[in-house]
């Protein structure tokens, strides 16, 4: 951890002097590996490191958006609360810039599926409208995505501050909380994507809470109502 914190103390001044002696652990290898042998393990056509970031590695192996990108490409999990400031301390490496699978800015989908869930995402942009304004504003976004696998939805963000950020300067002495730009993505494969398209009114609203809510718990984080949301599943699973 010492070696991490010294890559972007000091405003970095002494990365490339450490940048060889950091490990973190693989999703392909199953162990901690350095940054040059994930660099001399690149997929074909792999021209980026892909990160994600929680408190431990088996809870990152099942979040949401790491679950379709580790099929194709090795994933770095960050589990220490330093390694995220560490890697965008560096940037890059080798020529191969850092990016967190779980931020908006991944692109593994072909331009036949980017057109596809474009269409998908304008046709049905008053409903996500409406699910955005259920939110009260807790997210920039709502969006139809196919960055997942099989679960239903999943939250990213946008900027550099990402949720597992948030949680780690929310615990630091400071009166300016810095939030993350949260966007709630629902897989468009999945089945509840097709439900959400036939409601309507308090119906999607209560849907859209009960989305976020499970979004924000895979993420591990807390949920402000969780009196109000209990009922509402209870008033699903009821009728």
């Amino acid at each position: 951890m010492q070696l991490k914190f010294g890559i972007y103390n000091n405003y970095g001044i002494n990365k490339d002097i450490l940048k060889d002696l950091i490990i973190f652990y693989s999703s392909k290898a199953k162990k901690m590996i350095t940054l040059k042998e994930y660099i001399d393990n690149l997929a074909e056509g792999q021209d980026k490191i892909y990160y994600a970031c929680g408190e431990t590695v088996d809870k990152i192996d099942l979040l949401p958006q790491v679950e379709k990108v580790k099929d194709k490409y090795d994933v770095l999990y960050l589990t220490d609360y330093t390694d995220e400031f560490t890697v965008q301390a560096l940037a890059e490496y080798d020529g191969k810039i850092f990016v967190n699978v779980c931020t908006d800015n991944i692109e593994l989908d072909s331009e036949e599926e980017k057109e596809e869930i474009k269409k998908e995402n304008e046709q049905y942009k008053d409903l996500l409208t409406e699910m955005k304004d259920a939110l009260k504003d807790v997210v920039e976004d709502v969006r139809f995505t196919n960055r997942l696998k099989s679960h239903p939805v999943c939250l990213t963000t946008e900027g550099l501050v990402s949720m597992e950020m948030e949680k780690v300067l929310s615990v630091m002495p400071n009166e300016n909380k810095i939030k993350a730009k949260a966007i709630m993505e629902i897989n468009a494969s999945h089945p509840i994507a097709n439900k959400l398209k036939e409601l309507k009114g308090e119906e999607l609203q209560n849907y859209s809470k009960i989305l976020y809510a499970q979004a924000r718990l895979i993420e591990g984080l807390t949920i402000d109502n969780p009196t109000e949301i209990s009922s509402l599943i209870c008033d699903i699973i009821a009728k």
